[in-house]
């Protein structure tokens, strides 16, 4: 696997728009689409705030055009409308969990590269140039590692750290493929990958799922460390049970 660049520069670790282009450059391609989709539920406080912060200006100069894509999981305050007034596109997934909205979207996107994250302002949006310049180097597949990167105090539970580097260990071993962050919903797809992906997952062992399908597949894994924010609202994923769930999927999708 290729070093990791260092995509950080001072202060907290996030960045302005404005520096990617001084970062990337226009380059001489052919007009490529990129479908940035985000699965939500109940996210009207924060959805419309990842929407603004994707760097469209930064990745239309480069040559991109990007759609947005949002799944919602039958939301029952103002998500679809937040996403909307936007001028993103929304479909509902009424089946619960991430990983079907996850399957749904799959199912229906069609772009040159997919990135997925998650609709509650945890993950910078202003990395996706960065996950898009490691595909265009030849990686199949690319994460924002949180466990790599910073992280905002109380961002990730001690608890969740510690659980998260156990299951990121057993996979690494299980599949013989270095993943530094296993539980990070900052991903970043070549188009033709999505339809090599047979997924079996529901709900938040979706990425356990993901990674399992593309060490299984011989897809190539880049990885770039990612600034991550203290979630503002509360969260839905149970540790302990989410972590014996990553793991069955792991044994799983290795063995049967």
């Amino acid at each position: 696997m290729k070093a990791v660049p260092d995509v950080f520069g001072h202060g907290s670790g996030e960045r302005s728009q404005d520096q990617w282009s001084s970062r990337y450059g226009r380059v001489d391609m052919k007009q490529k689409t990129v479908c940035v989709i985000l699965p939500a539920l109940n996210e009207e406080e924060t959805i419309g705030k990842v929407i603004e912060e994707i760097p469209r200006g930064v990745l239309e100069e480069k040559g991109y055009r990007v759609n947005v894509l949002i799944v919602d999981g039958n939301s029952t305050d103002l998500t679809r409308e937040v996403a909307l007034d936007t001028g993103a596109e929304v479909i509902i997934e009424p089946r619960p969990g991430k990983g079907r909205a996850m399957k749904t979207a799959f199912q229906r996107v069609q772009a040159d590269f997919v990135v997925m994250m998650d609709a509650d302002y945890t993950y910078p949006a202003t990395y996706i140039p960065d996950l898009l310049n490691m595909l265009q180097q030849g990686y199949d597949v690319v994460i924002g590692s949180r466990l790599m990167g910073r992280r905002d105090y109380g961002s990730i539970s001690r608890l969740n750290i510690v659980g998260n580097r156990l299951l990121t260990m057993m996979a690494s071993i299980l599949y013989l493929t270095r993943i530094s962050d296993l539980c990070t919903g900052y991903w970043g797809f070549k188009g033709e990958v999505i339809s090599k992906l047979h997924l079996s997952a529901e709900g938040f062992n979706l990425e356990a799922d993901l990674f399992a399908q593309v060490a299984k597949n011989g897809h190539s894994l880049g990885q770039v460390p990612i600034y991550y924010r203290r979630r503002s609202t509360p969260s839905k994923l149970g540790s302990i049970k989410a972590g014996l769930n990553i793991a069955k999927t792991l044994i799983r999708e290795r063995f049967c």
